[in-house]
């Protein structure tokens, strides 16, 4: 008998899957939690053998609770479940631990495959995400390389600092920092400072505190 405990902050969801895991055989419903300190809580004095765990949580990240879920428990395993199908949160996700990751949309009979695929010790990923990874993963292998200072530069623009702040804090002339900024729209191709931004986010150049 596979156990299951969801975290999802949407009642619908929990009901949607509850409904689609009650008859199976070898499959159990044990319970549920809408944020991650409800879910820490319950797993202090219970088991499960899949959580199926959504990354946007109203009180911490899911990739955050997955790794210290596994850090606490490495005999659960997590499967990520999500309607984000991007590279960067399906890469990251596995690295904080999960054993899988499906798409809110995919329908009942790949959802018991994936839980069953996890149970068993093996990893899943959808088609779409698994797809969606290898194409990240071929883009960030073209991606141009950046200087140190570019690399400075990029941090402060995604910590929301204009130019003159960026020049004060590095000790520059902000000229130097719009410098800075054109070269690196035009390294990664983007048009403008939000696509540059959602550049960096999607192929992992900033550093986790920064997201």
């Amino acid at each position: 008998m596979i156990r299951i405990f969801i975290v999802d902050d949407h009642l619908m969801v929990l009901e949607g899957i509850r409904s689609l895991l009650i008859h199976e055989k070898d499959v159990r419903f044990d319970g549920y939690a809408m944020n991650a300190q409800a879910c820490l809580e319950y797993f202090i004095r219970n088991t499960a053998d899949v959580i199926l765990m959504d990354i946007n949580l109203p009180d911490m990240s899911g990739l955050d609770l997955c790794r210290e879920i596994r850090t606490r428990y490495p005999g659960i395993r997590v499967l990520g479940l999500s309607t984000f199908n991007q590279g960067s949160f399906i890469s990251r996700m596995m690295e904080h631990g999960a054993s899988g990751y499906i798409l809110k949309n995919a329908g009942r009979d790949e959802l018991l495959h994936a839980i069953r695929e996890v149970h068993a010790g093996r990893t899943y990923l959808s088609e779409e995400a698994g797809r969606t990874l290898e194409q990240t993963r071929e883009q960030h292998a073209n991606i141009p390389a950046l200087t140190r200072r570019e690399r400075e530069v990029l941090e402060l623009i995604a910590g929301g600092m204009t130019n003159p702040e960026i020049a004060g804090k590095l000790f520059v002339s902000p000229s130097t920092v719009d410098s800075h900024r054109k070269n690196l729209l035009a390294k990664l191709n983007a048009k403008n400072t939000a696509s540059l931004i959602r550049f960096a986010i999607e192929n992992r150049m900033l550093k986790e505190d920064q997201l």
